[in-house]
């Protein structure tokens, strides 16, 4: 199976890599879109801003080959939020794949940002949960997140509900992060990996 770790020039590939290369796999960190093309699943990984990683998927010319990808796509943090349509972090636009906005977290007294371990709340049944109790914890660090709406596949809360999972056709994001999730985290990437592509 190939495997591509899109190169999005953030801080956490090499622990997706790792996370992984633990489960039997060898996966190519790449920026090539031919490879990512080629791909049977293919992660987007993402720390620090949303109009940074933009401005490098827009320098690698990956918008638009990652807007044409027909096989399962994981977005894992700052990856997920991409996959919306705007953020308020910069007013820019996203890959618009799924249609919801990223909004910067307003949680009453509560310290931002949210940075820890968090309960996952599922509300639609996806294979990519097989295995996981629900109430799992997963681990958190973002400031932004993306509303409760009719692509979210699984909820957190913090002050208030927001997507910790999200899906639209072939595309899936995680706000947390599995590989630095434990066992859990990585029964999540298994079954990333294990998916069916349509």
């Amino acid at each position: 199976m190939r495997i591509v770790i899109t190169d999005t020039g953030c801080a956490n590939i090499a622990s997706v890599r790792y996370a992984v290369e633990r489960l039997g796999y060898q996966p190519l960190v790449t920026a090539d879109p031919d490879l990512i093309r080629q791909a049977d699943k293919v992660f987007l990984p993402g720390v620090g801003t949303a109009g940074a990683a933009m401005e490098k998927l827009t320098e690698r010319g990956l918008v638009s080959t990652i807007r044409s990808l027909t096989q399962p796509v994981l977005g894992i943090c700052l990856g997920m939020q991409l996959l919306g349509s705007t953020s308020e972090e910069g007013n820019i636009e996203l890959l618009g794949l799924i249609d919801t906005p990223v909004q910067k977290m307003t949680p009453d007294g509560l310290p931002v940002p949210h940075m820890g371990w968090n309960t996952v709340e599922f509300t639609a049944d996806l294979p990519l949960f097989r295995d996981i109790a629900p109430q799992s914890y997963f681990y958190f660090v973002h400031s932004y997140a993306c509303p409760v709406s009719d692509a979210t596949a699984a909820t957190t809360t913090y002050g208030e509900a927001f997507s910790s999972v999200l899906c639209r056709d072939n595309f899936y994001g995680v706000q947390f992060h599995p590989e630095r999730s434990g066992k859990t985290g990585i029964t999540l990437i298994k079954n990333f990996l294990e998916m069916k592509s349509s």
